[in-house]
């Protein structure tokens, strides 16, 4: 059956309508976030004061946070903190599979289930509850908690029972997207070259079997209407993509194409700090980042 009573800590751009979402859905969440817990905790959540106050109120406590250091230090507060009442981390971040097999580790030694789930599907994904989520632990401690998953993500799979496999989906996804969005945005500028218009192209692509992520939402939505919001930095996005290279190679799989990606969202970053990573586009059209 469900724990009672749940814990989120990270409150930003994903996490805080991640969140949200928990708290409208009647779930008991009590929550905290380093940057300001006060102005940014959903309605009708419990604020705590810092990370052990979220592991002293929570059965089950999910993390959001930006990378596997943040997050290893959070699971490290967890644990030290004596009187928890948590027995459930889920960790909603990013990390890497590295970092995620080190906070399973670290976890069962102090007598805590760690289960790895990053998500996919943006900021937009996260305000309407229709985020994927890829779980790596424990099935049955992933089954107990299906109504709360539930209550903020319409795509919860359960893809290995040992932490960082749900790292290794996420990261060769973003690997996806990121590939996809570069070379939709040749793509587009070589049709661009030769007097074709853009819908047109997009219209023409999204029925054919060039289709993808970019085709279908990133070009009609954000770089078409010239808004570039998708929502999700370019310095995220990249360093997801070095990590699926660092892993790939690791693996001793093919990275031709890795490599190649890699270095140009890399390349990308340096020149947009601070950056949607739509904004490749604009870069691309008027100066190419790789030289």
């Amino acid at each position: 059956m469900n724990p009672e009573r749940f814990g989120f800590i990270g409150l930003g751009q994903m996490g805080g309508p991640m969140a949200g979402n928990i708290a409208a859905k009647g779930f008991p969440l009590t929550v905290y976030d380093k940057a300001g817990t006060q102005g940014l905790a959903p309605e009708g959540a419990g604020l705590a004061a810092d990370a052990p106050g979220v592991a002293r109120a929570a059965d089950t406590v999910f993390l959001s946070v930006p990378d596997g250091a943040v997050s290893g230090a959070v699971v490290d507060e967890l644990i030290a903190t004596a009187d928890r009442r948590a027995g459930v981390v889920i960790d909603l971040s990013t990390i890497g599979p590295a970092a995620a097999r080190e906070n399973d580790a670290k976890c069962r030694a102090a007598g805590l289930t760690y289960v790895d789930a990053p998500v996919s599907g943006g900021q937009a994904g996260a305000r309407a509850g229709t985020i994927t989520v890829m779980l790596a632990g424990p099935k049955d401690v992933v089954e107990a908690h299906h109504d709360v998953l539930m209550g903020f993500a319409k795509n919860p799979f359960h893809v290995g029972e040992t932490p960082g496999q749900g790292q290794a989906v996420k990261i060769l996804n973003n690997f996806l997207s990121g590939t996809a969005m570069a070379a939709t945005t040749e793509a587009v500028l070589y049709g661009l070259s030769q007097g074709l218009d853009m819908k047109t192209m997009l219209d023409v692509v999204n029925v054919s079997t060039g289709q993808n992520t970019a085709t279908a939402d990133k070009f009609p939505n954000r770089i078409l209407t010239e808004t570039f919001d998708a929502g999700f930095a370019t310095a995220l996005l990249t360093k997801d993509i070095r990590l699926f290279l660092d892993n790939a190679q690791a693996a001793g799989t093919p990275t031709r194409i890795g490599e190649a990606v890699t270095a140009l969202w890399e390349d990308t970053n340096e020149a947009l700090p601070g950056s949607d990573f739509t904004l490749i586009y604009k870069l691309l059209r008027d100066g190419d980042a790789a030289g």
